[in-house]
Formats: structure tokens, sequence, C-alpha cells
């Protein structure tokens, strides 16, 4: 996958014509993208692709996201179709620390993932399981940040050997890891160390399904 900086140059190259020939600073490719300055010098230090505002850029520009994710030509695209699969992708939903929209809301849109990313999400035979959502908040950081897209397998719902999940609270929906304890409650744990851990009882949580993946393996 090409980096953060790789990206910026590509975008730099396809809006060069926009500026009459003029030099491209990062500063007009995070207005193209609608990111504040502050935070795409934030994302590109600690290599934070902005996935939701590159599939936005994508879609005004009519180009494949591969592209610059991957660095893969117009043409090889065209030539592989088949190697890309669709995945169900939420773009309204936000999961970590805020709530989710109820289910009448929710658009689905559909994320194109390609071939090589398929096996990080269980294999193709588990494509009909898995949704994609967006993440908010820093609660979870290391682990997630602010606008990574993560995938979910709404088929794996067992906490019985803990892991990161996506769940729903009289709160709202979070993105967090959560342990069985041995007195049968569950504790709701944010990796960000800033935030203290809950306790809560299993009637309390409702799984929606566990975190398999987001543009990077999951811990």
């Amino acid at each position: 996958m090409n980096s953060f900086v790789e990206i910026v140059e590509e975008i730099k190259s396809i809006i060069s014509a926009e500026f009459d020939s003029k030099k491209i600073f990062d500063k007009d490719v995070a207005n193209v993208l609608n990111i504040s300055q502050m935070n795409f010098a934030t994302m590109k230090k600690r290599n934070k692709i902005p996935y939701e505002e590159l599939l936005d850029f994508c879609a005004r520009k009519t180009i494949s996201i591969n592209w610059l994710l991957y660095g893969q030509s117009p043409e090889s695209l065209l030539e592989a179709t088949n190697k890309f699969y669709m995945v169900k992708y939420f773009s309204d939903v936000n999961a970590s620390a805020g709530g989710g929209a109820d289910e009448q809301y929710e658009e689905m849109q559909e994320l194109e993932i390609p071939e090589q990313f398929v096996f990080m999400l269980g294999g193709e035979k588990e494509l009909k399981n898995i949704e994609a959502i967006n993440v908010s908040g820093d609660s979870m950081e290391p682990t997630f940040s602010y606008n990574d897209i993560v995938f979910i397998n709404r088929e794996k719902r067992d906490l019985a050997r803990g892991g990161i999940f996506t769940i729903r609270t009289e709160a709202g929906l979070f993105i967090k890891r959560v342990q069985q304890r041995l007195d049968g409650k569950l504790d709701i744990i944010s990796d960000n160390k800033v935030y203290s851990t809950q306790t809560l009882h299993p009637s309390e949580v409702d799984v929606i399904g566990r975190v398999v993946s987001r543009f990077g393996d999951v811990d």
C-alpha cells in the first residue's frame, strides 16, 4: 500500500491542471480533501490515511481508490475487474466515541476492496457477513484513529475469547476491546489509556460483530 506521502504526491499530479502549473503545496491537498491543515499535518506525520476523504475525492474525480492506495494503473484495473470485490459500507455510521444512526437512517454504499485484502476479512466466503463503518474519536488510539474505516463481521459475536467488537449500549455505538470476566460481566476497554474501563452486565451490551480488519491489521 502506498504511504500517505505517496498518495499526496499522486493527488498533486491529479489536481495540477486546476492550478495552471503553479506549485501545489500540502495545504492545497488538504483543502481539496476538506481536511484542516492541522489534522492533515498530524495524519502525514503518523502516516494515517484519511480513507473517507479519499473515497469522496475519488468519487468526484471518477478515480478508483485502488489506484491511489496501491499504485495500480487505470489500465490494470480495467483488465482485472474480476479481482475486486464489494462490501457493504455505511458511510453515515460512526463508532468509538459516539452513537451510530438508527438502522432506518443508515445509507448503504458499496466499498471496493482488492483481492489481496479479502483474505484479511476471512476469505471470499465471509464477505456476505462483512460491513464497513467509520471510526470517530480517539478512545481506541493507537489501534484505530479518527476517520479509519473498519470492517465488522456480523456473524462473529462470541465474546468468550475477547477481542475488539462493535457494540451498542444505552450510550451509543462503540468500538471497544471486550473481555468476559469470571463473574460473567464484561469489561469494556479503550486502548487509549486516558479512558477508564467500564464494566457492564451482558444484558446492557448488544454485540454487533467482531472487528476483523481496517485498511491494515487488527491486533
